[in-house]
């Protein structure tokens, strides 16, 4: 089962800085996620959104790309590969296994200027780790699909920052 988990920051660096602890125990073998957003409003109110991908598009431009390159084998070379990748990560995107684009943009009208927030879907985690990579910073739990008891603890470690 994946969970999803929103948490707000009162800067604009701290969800890129959790995004790259994330990233790092995800390269670790720690924690897998299925998508992630960042969001950033800056202090003119202006929004970015960074390190967007969720998995369907990813196994959907991976596995377009392999049959591209099958049929460039056969037919053309390099556009083959093109028109795979490109076609399969449009059906990845239609599977739709990320953050819905609607819950993204209600969280993003509720930020400040100069705050951020980030978005993730955690399919599996060593929970000791993962909250390990969250336990220096500090924000607020905007949303989560947990279970009672670890939406608590997760509370209660970015509430306070150590």
């Amino acid at each position: 089962m994946s969970y999803l988990i929103v948490i707000t920051f009162d800067n604009p660096e701290e969800a890129g800085k959790v995004r790259a602890a994330l990233k790092s125990q995800e390269q670790g073998g720690r924690l897998k996620l299925d998508d992630s957003a960042v969001i950033v409003k800056d202090e003119d109110g202006k929004v970015h959104v960074q390190d967007q991908m969720d998995r369907g598009v990813k196994i959907g431009a991976v596995g377009g790309g392999a049959i591209g390159l099958l049929l460039a084998g056969i037919f053309f070379p390099i556009a083959g590969i093109v028109i795979g990748a490109v076609a399969g990560g449009l059906i990845g995107a239609t599977t739709d296994l990320g953050i819905e684009k609607k819950f993204i943009k209600q969280v993003r009208d509720s930020l400040e200027p100069g705050t951020s927030a980030i978005f993730f879907i955690v399919r599996e985690a060593d929970p000791t780790a993962a909250l390990a990579a969250l336990k220096p910073f500090k924000g607020e739990v905007y949303h989560t699909s947990l279970p009672t008891e670890a939406d608590e603890h997760l509370r209660d470690i970015l509430s306070k920052r150590t």
